[in-house]
């Protein structure tokens, strides 16, 4: 993709005044039922993406987040996936282009966050979180990817996790899992930025709101902002990376923590 912008996304030439800054574009948002990842397929929604809302069983609550985006004009698809199945995560994305034509960015923020110490950790709970995690995004990614080369333009952006860089209690199996990520981030980054695609990593710190029994508490340090953060932090960055005028910007980790950790 050229640095101009494409006629495709921005018909009048100017993205600030002529249209939303993804109009014509396709995401999709795994893990979004809730918490982080319903506020991005909700921002991602407001900038004019249409959005696969996704979960592996929760479809209740992904049904909801559509409605929601449905309610104020969006476009948005429902769909049940586990991404630790290939062939689930292969008929995610494929869903995405049958729905909508097209699939331009893929936010691979499915995760589990389980808390165990590592002498009474099995073999299996170790995959357990790794599968969802890392082989979830490599899967999504290496399906969305086919797209994007031949579109010759993408947004992929891996969610990570502070305690991978902080390290915390407990959690070494989630550590693992989000700075595997990092690596995956640039690997893919390096690999397709000649396609005119770009590959990222946000890091949320200590993101307040309602957890699940299975969010870590391990990190008690408190961010110099003062304050936890919410979801639509992390969501604000993600849409910033997802605009067509981030174009400069890939295989980067950026932490969006409020200054809980600082490179």
């Amino acid at each position: 993709m050229s640095d101009a912008y494409d006629p495709v996304f921005n018909p009048g030439g100017n993205p600030v005044t002529d249209q939303l800054p993804l109009q014509g574009q396709v995401a999709i948002v795994t893990g979004s039922s809730r918490r982080n990842g319903k506020a991005m397929a909700l921002a991602l929604a407001g900038d004019g993406a249409a959005v696969v809302v996704n979960a592996r069983t929760a479809k209740d609550e992904i049904s909801q987040v559509a409605r929601e985006i449905e309610a104020v004009g969006g476009r948005a698809l429902a769909h049940l996936a586990d991404v630790t199945d290939e062939a689930q995560a292969k008929g995610l994305i494929e869903a995405a282009v049958a729905k909508f034509g097209r699939i331009d960015i893929l936010i691979n923020n499915a995760a589990l966050r389980g808390e165990k110490p590592v002498l009474e950790m099995s073999l299996k709970q170790w995959h357990e979180v790794l599968d969802v995690i890392l082989d979830g995004a490599f899967l999504c990614s290496r399906e969305a990817l086919r797209y994007m080369v031949k579109q010759r333009y993408g947004r992929i952006i891996n969610i990570g996790g502070v305690s991978a860089h902080l390290g915390a209690p407990h959690r070494a199996h989630v550590s693992a899992g989000k700075s595997g990520l990092v690596g995956l981030t640039r690997g893919m980054a390096s690999e397709f930025a000649a396609h005119g695609i770009t590959v990222n990593c946000v890091v949320p710190g200590r993101i307040g709101g309602q957890r699940s029994a299975t969010s870590g508490h391990g990190i008690t340090a408190s961010p110099p902002v003062g304050r936890e953060g919410i979801p639509e932090d992390v969501a604000m960055v993600v849409r910033m990376l997802c605009n067509p005028a981030a174009s400069y910007i890939t295989g980067q980790t950026i932490h969006v923590s409020g200054g809980l950790y600082m490179p």
